[in-house]
């Protein structure tokens, strides 16, 4: 079993910046892919980022590319999510997510952590 427990979220301007991290703990990061997930009051839950665990290939949904950046640090077991330029769309409930699948979908995961709060205010 994996655990997952993210950190770092909170309340910013938009324009702001923050750093989400996600430490795993019980299995090594570095065998699965990594994903973000958020999900917004009243909608689905959406992949936003995710981290192949070969070669470290990145993928971003359209909304964010350019603003957030993913990225793993084996070292720590660790797995970040560096977000700029926030926007209040941006709000959501953010998810850590390991996945022995790729590309990674909600369906296929293997592990959750059990989210932390971004809310980006206008």
């Amino acid at each position: 079993q994996m655990q997952l427990v993210e950190s770092g979220g909170g309340l910013v301007q938009a324009g702001g910046s923050l750093r989400l991290s996600c430490v795993a703990s019980g299995r090594t990061l570095s065998s699965y892919a990594e994903g973000w997930f958020r999900q917004a009051p009243g909608k689905e839950r959406e992949l936003v980022a995710a981290i192949y665990w070969g070669n470290g290939h990145t993928e971003y949904v359209d909304s964010v590319k350019g603003r957030f950046t993913i990225s793993r640090d084996n070292d720590k077991n660790t797995v970040y999510l560096q977000m700029n330029s926030l926007k209040p769309e941006d709000t959501a409930v953010y998810y850590c997510a390991a996945s022995s699948r790729w590309p990674i979908r909600s369906d296929g995961v293997d592990y959750w952590g059990k989210g932390t709060l971004v809310t980006v205010s206008s």
